[in-house]
């Protein structure tokens, strides 16, 4: 039986949303439609982004050893729903025995073309990375990085997001994205998987947003159906 296997637990919230997005993206009408995932929720990995940003501890090797985990179930695809690690991507594919989807790569091929400036809304560690801002300007679209006081907002909504305060994560999204349609910004990329979360709770957002998470589901979901995995055997 072919898997989607799940590297998660980054947060766990964030994984449950993006499995349930798997879930309700699949055209199914009965339990065996529906796509095999094996989830390896690890939320004892250190912080990614501390990590990046050199004030954590190294995450890499637990990292690999739930890549590893997923080799030996013998998963046929990896899915990632964590941002910041994206940041060891090919340390990961490259430990991988199955292909490996590429967060970034899947939200910004979902950005309007029409957009040529986009706020890229993520962890410190993220937006240090750079791949975000590298994908974006491969495409000709100007990636604008929040300032200071604004990125401390993202920061605070994502961990209210895991700490479960999601009304209060959704009133500092809110004021970033008011902030930035004031700087006449009118599209964001919401870089990581825990702010999509606080989204749901905002009713009418001033800024076109692209849900990273939506997108590597959608990605997760293409690439299994057109396999057969939701055909019972």
């Amino acid at each position: 039986m072919a898997l989607i296997g799940i590297l998660g637990g980054m947060g766990p919230l964030a994984t449950v949303d993006f499995m349930a997005k798997v879930v309700q993206l699949t055209d199914a009408s009965c339990d065996q439609q529906h796509l095999p995932m094996l989830v390896a929720n690890l939320p004892h990995i250190p912080d990614r982004s501390r990590a990046i940003l050199g004030d954590g501890e190294d995450c890499l090797g637990p990292l690999l050893e739930g890549i590893d985990l997923l080799n030996r179930n013998g998963v046929g695809l990896i899915a990632i729903p964590c941002n910041s690690a994206h940041h060891w991507y090919a340390q990961i594919a490259a430990r991988s025995a199955a292909p490996v989807l590429h967060i970034a790569e899947a939200c910004v091929a979902a950005v309007p073309a029409s957009a040529r400036r986009v706020a890229v809304l993520g962890t410190g560690g993220t937006l240090k990375s750079g791949f975000y801002q590298a994908a974006l300007s491969a495409r000709d679209i100007e990636p604008l990085v929040p300032g200071a006081d604004l990125q401390q907002s993202i920061a605070t909504c994502i961990r209210e997001v895991k700490a479960g305060a999601l009304e209060q994560a959704a009133g500092h999204l809110s004021t970033v994205l008011g902030a930035l349609a004031a700087q006449d910004v009118r599209a964001a990329v919401m870089a990581c998987t825990e702010i999509p979360v606080a989204a749901r709770h905002l009713s009418n957002p001033p800024l076109t947003l692209i849900d990273s998470s939506l997108e590597l589901a959608r990605a997760t979901v293409t690439f299994a159906v057109a396999r057969g995995w939701n055909r019972p055997q």
